[in-house]
């Protein structure tokens, strides 16, 4: 059983989302914004973090240069879930943030996030 971090602001997403992956065997916890997922970073030992870049407040991106800033948090891998077009401009960011993957929400089944979720947890 893995710790995954959900950062979702969409609370019925959320919740699909949650479920799907405690079904594969995972334990969720849901944050909605970046500060209220930095202190679940906190709080738990977490695996695995699922992003969506477009938040309010403070976006993803922030949420990710405030997580790396923590030795502690360096090799936790991020799969960003998120409704924003990946913007190749951003790649090489993403690599130095160790975003795993980008998976863009309406072309993104429940089973390929759960799967890429257990295929990079097997990959650390």
């Amino acid at each position: 059983m893995a710790y995954v971090l959900l950062i979702e602001p969409d609370k019925l997403l959320a919740d699909v989302c949650s479920q799907f992956l405690v079904s594969a065997g995972h334990k969720v916890i849901w944050r909605q914004t970046a500060e209220q997922g930095i202190n679940a970073l906190d709080e738990q030992k977490i695996n695995i973090v699922i992003l969506e870049i477009q938040l309010a407040v403070h976006n993803g991106i922030e949420f990710l240069y405030e997580m790396r800033s923590y030795s502690e948090w360096l090799d936790i891998p991020v799969i960003a879930h998120t409704h924003a077009s990946r913007i190749p401009e951003f790649d090489n960011a993403l690599k130095q943030l160790n975003v795993i993957k980008w998976l863009y929400k309406p072309q993104t089944s429940l089973e390929l996030l759960a799967k890429t979720v257990d295929v990079t947890l097997k990959n650390i």
